[in-house]
């Protein structure tokens, strides 16, 4: 792979399109993604990843981890774990079969810390490649930086500050500004490694404390700091459960440095057991926690960050989006994933462009941030159709709020979800969802309850254009909301629609004015 910091390779030569030695994006307007499979062979772990859906928010079509524990006692031995290589290798042999069913391009697989230092790294590839076929492409501890780095770009555009990725023998860090990737360097704060190290726990605390300041001197402060990696997700959601926070997504959970330091404290007295049976953290990332977590206590306190941020995406991610032409990488993730999912499971694919056009009006003075969400609203606002009428509120909700989607803050998921949830239904009373509501202000749940009413209204108004239909006026200092109907269509006012509009203008506040246009409204683009 190319090393220059967050550039995309020129790719003049057939090489040069590295692990995937093919390229992924020929078409740079292409909005869907041909199913694409990655093995990240980590120190700790071995993940097969299988992505399709949008070409800039590419969903997980499969995915599935083995807690080798490859790089266990490396730092002793200089060789890999025996039984680690042994698990890794069975499942390499299962990953390279799945992907022959799923009839896909050949597996690309990546090697971290654990192959890459052991002497017995080469040996290990070259069993792999004759048992399986599979050919292991070792990166080293700066590329595994950027990579991660570029992960964190695929899903969480603008994001700057610094991005940390633990594994099991290696901690890297890579500056993020500008939506290039600056400074890079690893480190041996990998829990495996720190397992090794002689002296008891003032002598573990002091070298940990020494490696940071080092770390911190070459990157510098920056105000917020990216966690990527099986470790940092798996504290992540033990701070969840800590805070009784609503939600379990951790892709874009935020936490503060108090928080932070308020979890560790807590683990120490914890019953890691019970909290493994409620959080499903397996055994073995459970045993790497206390060291990651005096890792991450270390990093906040030297380094202090405002804000901790969990990304989900990391070196996988990072793989794709080192593929993308400029023009996909300035998509919207959030847009594009919305957009995939109205073409493959809405009843009419299009008409949330329409939907989107015809409710504008009422969002003259809203800024880009929340026209992007509104926008996603429209996409989304019939992509559960087939669900049974009384579920569908909620699972518009559920599929939002849970959903693998980059691009999206907690509140901003919240919102959407609601949004959508009254796309279906008027009251949110009694709502099993109700404890999540709690992120939002009740300005937001008002807007949010005022956007999913409108779509009710606009989505049902007319069934082929709503612009087309009528058109929205709305004047605030007035209070008046009114509705000019085309002449051609103004039999679609129907006493249904007139209901679904009168609650739209409860909820805003407003009066209404309903008249006839003089002459056809223009056609809407």
């Amino acid at each position: 792979m190319d090393d220059t910091a967050g550039t995309r390779p020129d790719h003049d030569q057939p090489d040069d399109w590295g692990p995937f030695g093919r390229p992924l994006f020929q078409d740079p307007d292409a909005r869907a993604l041909s199913r694409v499979g990655v093995v990240d062979v980590g120190s700790n772990s071995v993940r097969m990843v299988v992505f399709d859906g949008a070409a800039r928010s590419p969903a997980y079509f499969f995915n599935e981890k083995v807690m080798c524990g490859l790089g266990q006692g490396l730092a002793t031995t200089g060789r890999l774990n025996p039984k680690g290589a042994e698990r890794a290798l069975a499942a390499l042999k299962r990953f390279a079969l799945l992907a022959e069913g799923m009839q896909m391009a050949p597996l690309t697989c990546v090697a971290t810390a654990a192959v890459r230092e052991a002497e017995d790294g080469p040996a290990f590839r070259e069993q792999v490649l004759r048992e399986t076929g599979l050919r292991l492409h070792v990166i080293d501890g700066e590329e595994e930086a950027r990579l991660s780095a570029q992960g964190v770009l695929l899903g969480w555009p603008g994001a700057e500050g610094i991005v940390c990725d633990i594994g099991g023998n290696s901690m890297e860090l890579a500056e993020l500004k500008g939506g290039t990737i600056g400074r890079r360097v690893t480190s041996p704060l990998g829990p495996f490694r720190l397992q090794q190290v002689q002296g008891g726990p003032r002598a573990l605390q002091r070298h940990i404390e020494q490696v940071m300041r080092s770390l911190r001197d070459q990157m510098g402060r920056h105000d917020r700091i990216y966690l990527v990696g099986g470790s940092w997700r798996a504290i992540a959601r033990l701070d969840m459960e800590r805070a009784g926070y609503p939600m379990t997504v951790l892709h874009e959970y935020r936490m503060t440095p108090k928080s932070v330091q308020d979890t560790v404290d807590w683990l120490r007295e914890a019953d890691m057991a019970a909290l493994r049976m409620r959080t499903g953290i397996g055994a073995e990332r459970a045993e790497l926690l206390p060291l990651a977590a005096q890792v991450l206590a270390e990093l906040v306190r030297c380094f202090r960050p405002k804000e901790i941020d969990i990304s989900s995406y990391g070196i996988r991610e990072g793989m794709l989006y080192e593929q993308m032409p400029e023009r996909l990488r300035g998509r919207d993730p959030l847009i594009e994933a919305c957009r995939f999912a109205e073409a493959t499971q809405a009843r009419m694919p299009g008409f949330g462009k329409r939907l989107f056009a015809f409710l504008e009006p009422l969002y003259t003075h809203a800024g880009p941030a929340r026209l992007r969400i509104i926008r996603a609203a429209c996409l989304l606002h019939d992509t559960t159709w087939r669900t049974h009428p009384d579920y569908r509120a909620e699972a518009c909700f559920d599929n939002v709020t849970r959903a693998n989607l980059g691009g999206l803050s907690h509140p901003e998921r919240v919102f959407l979800g609601l949004a959508l949830l009254h796309r279906y239904k008027n009251s949110r009373a009694g709502s099993r969802m109700e404890p999540m509501f709690a992120l939002l202000s009740p300005e937001e749940i008002r807007d949010a309850e005022v956007l999913g009413k409108a779509m009710r209204f606009g989505a049902m108004f007319s069934i082929q254009s709503p612009d087309k239909a009528g058109q929205l006026k709305l004047y605030p200092k007035k209070k008046v909301l009114e509705l000019v109907l085309n002449p051609a269509e103004q039999h679609l006012f129907g006493e249904v629609a007139a209901a679904r509009f009168a609650s739209l203008a409860a909820a805003m506040g407003v009066t209404t004015v309903v008249k006839v246009a003089e002459r056809p409204l223009d056609r809407p683009l």
